[in-house]
């Protein structure tokens, strides 16, 4: 018998209206399993009585199922009357062949439909750069940015390079640092071996800093901001957007920078965005692609920051939900303390992924209570941020808990690092805020204990683990 050389999707032979002629006609057909080859004469199809010979099996019409995957062919008769005398080795080979290009077939449709998908994308991609203006970047001519710490240093020589002609000035309070960026172009404390671009200059003069400044990166940690911008409030226009790079909440006051700057500047309507995002200042360094959010209430302002910064490797999304951003971003900080202990104590993977996932439900919790929107909470700001964090160790954060995990004291660890871990603050307002807002905050207080003094380590893990088992929110 010959193979089936083409395959084609047909309606049932028993309906096909073109089987006028007498003809014997084939087609497989599985019973029990076992591949069987059908002949019939197509007149007969209309007859009351008619008879199939399935090898040696007679069978009913009604028996048998339409054959609709495959094509029905002519297949020459056999040189014997007697379909038993078929080689069924040879009608099983036939079957495979069939199924293999079958098989071949739905993997050219597969990778058609996905060359499709992607050529789309790639023509809407087009069309959405052809529409951008560029006008925000080549109107900017100078940005301030204020503080001299590692992500204000990052994003401070990232957007020097958008632009050669574009000035961008760091004002800092080290007097040793603004010597190495200006002579050098190293930042010799967070940077030493990464070149600073010529047109990013340091100053430790606030005036010469902000004066003729089109924006203006806060990067200066939240718990000293407000006594640092109330110092600096005369020489800031009052129409100069602030783009917060600081994540965290005020300890005393619980309140957030999108709060702590205009009520700091005595302006209420002083333009605000938030970045934030999984994002680390070594990554940027070394131009390593990233994405980050910003969030501000005034859509034109934030599209406005997002020409700014986004490049080729850097991409920036936009979002209205200041509140989401901004309390992900804070209460992440916490959760990687938390995830480090994890670490330091060494409990495991499986322990790792229930702290981090109820960790990241009490963030949600909180944030919605607060206003927030949930969306917001898987985007990069929420569930990127805290990926980022929580699992990897170059996090200030998580490095806190892991020493912490490992028996360490606060005091020494916090005396040894050159840099700030905001969340070791931020946790003293999370118990303020879930008391606030009646929300229940097992994970992230516990950390506030610990950070507290009021309770260790293994007295914590023993002390959650203790909870009511309860139905999955």
């Amino acid at each position: 018998m010959s193979a089936i050389s083409e395959l084609k999707f047909l309606t049932p032979i028993f309906n096909n209206p073109n089987s006028q002629t007498q003809q014997t006609q084939y087609c497989y057909y599985y019973h029990h399993h076992h591949p069987q080859t059908l002949k019939f004469q197509n007149e007969n199809l209309r007859s009351k009585t008619q008879n199939f010979r399935c090898s040696n099996l007679a069978l009913k019409p009604q028996q048998l199922r339409p054959c609709l995957a495959a094509e029905v062919v002519d297949f020459p008769p056999s040189s014997s009357n007697d379909d038993s005398e078929q080689n069924p080795e040879k009608i099983i080979s036939s079957s495979a062949a069939a199924a293999a290009a079958v098989a071949a077939e739905e993997r050219k449709d597969r990778r058609r439909v996905v060359r499709i998908a992607w050529e789309k994308l790639v023509r809407w991609s087009r069309s959405l750069r052809s529409k951008s203006r560029p006008d925000v970047l080549q109107r900017t001519q100078k940005v301030v940015v204020l503080g001299g710490g590692s992500f204000g240093t990052a994003m401070a020589a990232h957007v020097a390079g958008r632009k050669a002609e574009m000035e961008v000035n760091m004002l800092v309070r080290d007097p040793q640092v603004c010597e190495s960026i200006n002579e050098n172009h190293f930042n010799c404390k967070y940077f030493p071996n990464h070149k600073l671009p010529e047109n990013l200059i340091a100053t430790t003069d606030a005036k010469s800093a902000l004066q003729g400044a089109d924006f203006c990166l806060h990067a200066v940690p939240v718990q000293f901001t407000a006594s640092f911008l109330e110092s600096i409030v005369d020489y800031v226009d009052p129409g100069l957007p602030f783009i917060s790079l600081s994540k965290g909440l005020e300890l005393n006051t619980l309140r957030m920078m999108s709060q702590i700057i205009p009520q700091a500047l005595k302006n209420p309507r002083q333009p605000f965005v938030a970045l934030s995002g999984p994002s680390f200042a070594s990554e940027l360094m070394n131009k390593l692609p990233t994405a980050m959010v910003v969030a501000s209430r005034d859509k034109k302002l934030v599209n406005q920051v997002q020409q700014l910064l986004a490049s080729e490797r850097l991409r920036i999304n936009t979002s209205s939900d200041v509140t989401g951003v901004e309390i992900a971003g804070a209460l992440k900080n916490v959760l990687a303390i938390a995830a480090g202990i994890v670490v330091g104590m060494e409990l495991g993977n499986n322990s790792m992924a229930a702290l981090v996932a109820q960790g990241c439900s009490e963030i949600r919790w909180l944030a919605k209570k607060m206003g927030a929107n949930s969306a917001t909470l898987t985007g990069l700001s929420g569930t990127g941020d805290i990926m980022l964090t929580c699992f990897v160790n170059l996090s200030r954060n998580r490095t806190v808990g892991v020493r912490l995990g490992s028996g360490e004291k606060l005091e020494d660890i916090l005396s040894s690092m050159n840099q700030v871990a905001e969340g070791v603050t931020t946790a003293g307002a999370v118990i303020s805020l879930a008391q606030k807002y009646n929300v229940k905050m097992p994970v992230l207080t516990a950390v506030a204990r610990i950070i507290d003094n009021e309770l260790t380590p293994q007295a914590a893990v023993l002390e959650l683990m203790s909870l009511p088992q309860v139905e999955e929110v």
